[in-house]
């Protein structure tokens, strides 16, 4: 198996490249601009120049990026114009991806909201910094987590994917555009800075199978009316690509199946019944979490880098302490957090931020159990022995 030194941000975006992402639009930010610089190589004439470079020097890396052909790659003026740009590509047939950070995200919700509507199936990648506002650049937070969740306006569904290291950054980041491709919804890969700007061995394997989803195309019938959304695939709207010849259109307003608004109360309940439907009715099998030692009396749910700090407790002998480590955050998934900690005496959720995941957690197991938050902000992470002081604590 070949293995190899890479950053957090490099993997985003060869995993993007192997997920056929062929249109980037997004404005630099700390902490997310090296997944920008990277892309903008891959995807443009001088990235065609470097994977023939690399070709004659490592079959390997010239395998995981596959060959460059009619990719863009914009630069935009803000994030606003950004996320618009990527929902634009996106309904054109592109798979298309922006990568972000605090206050970009934070600009960018009205676009995601409407990217719910449109059903465009796009991938916002969120690094998560220091809040609110400014607030500390190049530090590591996890405090966007409700923002992802219900960052824009109104019901809509939302999958919110987390990796814990190098390596599945890459794998995520493909799995977070096949869902999106599946879904036609935005899915948010929501890391942190210092996954992101972590380096780390990882190892994968050029030549293994990768499941690349596409989405579905509608098949045209001669007298029957083109609906772009009246044409459902469990809940999915089939929608042809703009430009394509077929008539679409397309509008952040409530809308009938043709694409075209309409205020009437007997459309509206419907179709967004439906874009929440679509999502929530999969919640079991999107909700992907980690296991360790689950049979633990102290299970501590974690996601994103603060994970890695209770998988190094355990590896060092910590026998009374266990990991439900969460790949997926949204759709939460009620049930699944009942059964992993029913038989655990207390279960805590260790997270950079004042309790988040915390609040769905608590809210799922109730009043059978203690549950308690071991909490950090201000730009550190959780220490081994920070957390082993609250257990204990816990437990005079």
């Amino acid at each position: 198996m070949p293995n190899d030194i890479w950053q957090g941000a490099e993997a985003c975006a060869k995993g993007a490249m192997k997920a056929g992402l062929n249109f980037f639009a997004g404005y630099p930010i700390t902490p997310s601009t090296e997944i920008a610089e990277m892309l903008s190589i891959y995807l443009s004439e001088k990235g065609k120049i470097v994977q023939q470079l690399e070709a004659e020097t490592s079959k390997v890396r010239n395998k995981l990026l596959p060959k460059v052909m009619n990719r863009t790659f914009i630069q935009m003026e803000d994030e606003i114009a950004s996320i618009v740009s990527i929902v634009g590509a996106s309904m054109a047939g592109a798979k298309a991806m922006t990568a972000t950070s605090g206050p970009g995200f934070s600009l960018m919700q009205e676009g995601i909201g409407y990217a719910c509507m449109v059903e465009a199936p796009i991938v916002i990648c969120n690094v998560m910094r220091g809040g609110p506002s400014t607030g500390d650049p190049t530090k590591v937070s996890q405090g966007d987590v409700m923002q992802a969740k219900w960052g824009t306006h109104g019901d809509h569904g939302i999958i919110v994917v987390c990796p814990d290291s190098v390596e599945e950054m890459y794998y995520m980041t493909i799995h977070a555009f096949n869902l999106a491709e599946k879904y036609r919804n935005p899915v948010i890969l929501l890391t942190d800075e210092t996954i992101t700007h972590m380096r780390e061995k990882v190892e994968i394997d050029p030549n293994a199978e990768v499941k690349i989803v596409n989405r579905l195309q509608p098949t045209i019938l001669p007298d029957v009316p083109y609906l772009p959304y009246g044409n459902l695939v469990d809940d999915v709207a089939v929608i042809g690509a703009l430009g394509t010849g077929l008539g679409t259109s397309i509008t952040g307003m409530v809308h009938r199946e043709d694409g075209f608004q309409s205020p009437n109360f007997k459309i509206a309940n419907p179709l967004l019944q439906r874009l929440v439907r679509k999502i929530d009715k999969h919640a079991k099998e999107l909700f992907e979490v980690e296991v360790i030692n689950g049979d633990a009396e102290n299970l501590i749910v974690a996601y994103g880098i603060t994970s890695r700090t209770v998988k190094s407790l355990i590896s060092s002998g910590h026998k009374n302490i266990g990991l439900i480590r969460l790949k997926t955050l949204f759709p939460f998934h009620d049930e699944i957090i009942q059964q992993l900690t029913a038989s655990a005496v207390h279960v805590f959720v260790a997270e950079l931020n004042l309790g988040q995941i915390y609040l769905e957690v608590k809210r799922a197991i109730g009043n059978s159990k203690p549950v308690t938050l071991i909490s950090k902000v201000g730009g550190l992470l959780i220490s081994p022995e920070e957390m082993i002081r609250h257990i204990e604590g816990s437990q005079q």
